[in-house]
């Protein structure tokens, strides 16, 4: 393994991205960036400040007045830490619209690979390995049903004391898994080039092992 390299994790909503690519950063010691939360942060500001996550123009003007950013696996918007208000079901029914806008992801891409730019990096996303970072050293896929990911979901809510209904949040991840894989800009699509990993039948432990063999060679 080279001592500066980039790694992308793409994959659906609750596929275990995010706490998988931690692991895997911690285990590697290179920094980790976890795209998606920019996209919820921005989602949080339209929220906040009633404006339609539908209506493009507005959504974009806001993004152009919007600072985010990501440092030692915290999200700040707009120099505020925003970790514990942007994972909800508020935010996860509205972040697709807000982040299937061009002009939204030109700015938050480019901010991303200037990001990467700079050290060795994980990343996680939907576009990582097919846009953000084409050149990415490794490149996974990760998938899992979407009662896998639902369970997953679910429980995380109830661990944060939400109230919420296991039908409903299915529903809508493979709502959100539709709309991201056919939205016109950077849709979810797994890179050719990326190994798919399916966590179905794998623990958190299991999956990071798995990638980590393929990064150091043993695959």
């Amino acid at each position: 393994m080279s001592n500066n390299i980039k790694v992308a994790i793409d994959g659906p909503t609750s596929a275990g991205k995010s706490t998988i690519a931690k692991l895997l950063a911690e285990k590697l010691k290179i920094n980790y960036v976890d795209t998606g939360s920019m996209y919820r942060a921005l989602t949080l500001k339209v929220l906040n400040n009633n404006i339609d996550p539908k209506a493009e123009e507005d959504v974009v003007a806001l993004a152009e007045k919007t600072k985010i950013d990501y440092f030692e696996n915290h999200i700040f918007l707009d120099g505020l830490c925003v970790d514990d208000k942007i994972r909800n079901e508020r935010i996860d029914k509205n972040v697709s619209y807000v982040c299937q806008y061009r002009d939204v992801r030109k700015r938050l891409v480019s901010l991303q690979r200037e990001i990467a730019s700079k050290s060795s990096v994980i990343m996680d996303g939907r576009d990582i390995g097919t846009v953000v970072l084409k050149d990415a050293d490794y490149k996974f896929f990760l998938t899992a049903s979407a009662d896998v990911r639902a369970k997953r979901r679910y429980k995380e809510y109830l661990e944060k004391g939400l109230e919420v209904n296991f039908d409903d949040i299915k529903k809508d991840l493979i709502r959100r898994d539709d709309y991201d894989s056919h939205r016109e800009v950077d849709p979810l699509v797994k890179a050719s080039d990326a190994i798919e990993v399916n966590t179905d039948d794998k623990n958190i432990e299991e999956t990071v092992e798995l990638m980590l063999s393929y990064i150091n060679g043993d695959k």
